[in-house]
């Protein structure tokens, strides 16, 4: 989903190529500033010259670095040249509007409708130059962001649930006790993937059954109940590191990806992410009867809306909610 000149004029001057450049710029400052070297900081009001600073000011973890980085080639080639403060919000949503009628024309999307594609990643560019303003905002260098009020494009959903004989193919299909082991406890913790991960046998407390999960996304210890096949699992996994999850050389496991996919296909499940596993997760709880309040505390939501998700799995218990009040039963 590169700057398509042919469809879109205002993209037609700058070629994915200088985009490229661009951001080859800004990871040669990172490097400069990891290493305690100075950046190339030129003093420009230009908006690419000022997000290179930023980037270079932003405290946290290197995989969001590296996603800000990445999500920022396809609006660098569209205001690079342009002096931050003269951003309009007729600007986002030009560019918005043209990143839409780019992710359509995108091959894998022919033929399809505007509701059956997702375009997440136009929002989180979107979202990314809003973090961005709001920043030089409380720095005092810009009075206004020109991102606030631009409207979301449409997010397809990634709610998955699967069945319990589904829930024990996929555990059964993977092909060391180690992918078995992380699947069935990301299903039965609703943990993401880097949560279980880091997982030490010191947060593990099997003796009165909870698990301190620290260092989550949200920055917010919690804690998550042992259910009875977690600590059957806990139990049976040997204790070489301090990790719960460690690879061969008794080191702390990075990922499982290329693991997870042999599982899904031996199992014939199809377009499964390692984060659907806490979806199968929630949707389990919700579905037998788990309040959408207690369901967003195991996963640690820091908000309703993020739970609020799954209410469409708990038609029954609405229902009975409204005929309780008003006895609409029939008699």
């Amino acid at each position: 989903m590169g700057c398509r000149g042919s469809q879109v004029q205002i993209l037609s001057s700058r070629p994915l190529k200088t985009a490229q450049q661009i951001v080859n710029s800004i990871e040669t400052d990172l490097a400069r500033q990891q290493h305690g070297l100075t950046a190339l900081n030129k003093n420009s009001d230009k908006f690419g010259d000022i997000f290179k600073d930023y980037l270079n000011e932003l405290v946290c973890a290197e995989k969001t670095l590296e996603l800000r980085v990445a999500l920022s080639k396809h609006f660098l080639c569209v205001f690079q040249d342009k002096p931050v403060k003269a951003i309009s919000i007729l600007d986002i949503e030009e560019y918005r509007r043209n990143r839409r009628l780019d992710v359509l024309s995108n091959p894998k999307n022919k033929n399809k409708k505007d509701s059956e594609i997702s375009f997440r990643t136009v929002n989180l560019e979107i979202s990314t130059m809003h973090n961005f303003f709001n920043h030089y905002i409380k720095k005092g260098i810009i009075d206004k962001n020109p991102c606030t009020g631009i409207k979301k494009l449409n997010e397809l959903s990634r709610l998955k649930t699967l069945s319990d004989e589904d829930i024990n193919k996929l555990i059964n299909g993977a092909t060391n006790k180690l992918t078995q082991d992380l699947i069935a406890f990301l299903i039965y913790t609703g943990c993401r993937k880097g949560e279980a991960l880091n997982l030490k046998w010191d947060d593990a407390d099997l003796q009165n059954g909870v698990i301190a999960i620290k260092g989550t996304k949200t920055k917010y210890d919690r804690h998550v109940p042992i259910s009875k096949p977690v600590k059957e699992l806990l139990n049976n996994i040997e204790r070489k590191s301090d990790y719960v999850f460690c690879d061969k050389n008794n080191k702390k496991l990075t990922d499982f990806k290329r693991s997870f996919h042999t599982a899904c296909r031996n199992a014939g499940l199809k377009d499964m992410h390692i984060h659907d596993l806490r979806h199968v997760f929630a949707s389990k709880m919700v579905m037998n009867g788990t309040s959408l309040y207690i369901t967003g505390e195991f996963l640690g939501h820091r908000t309703t809306q993020m739970t609020k998700r799954y209410s469409h799995l708990i038609p029954d218990t609405l229902n009975k909610a409204v005929d309780d009040v008003f006895g609409t039963k029939d008699k």
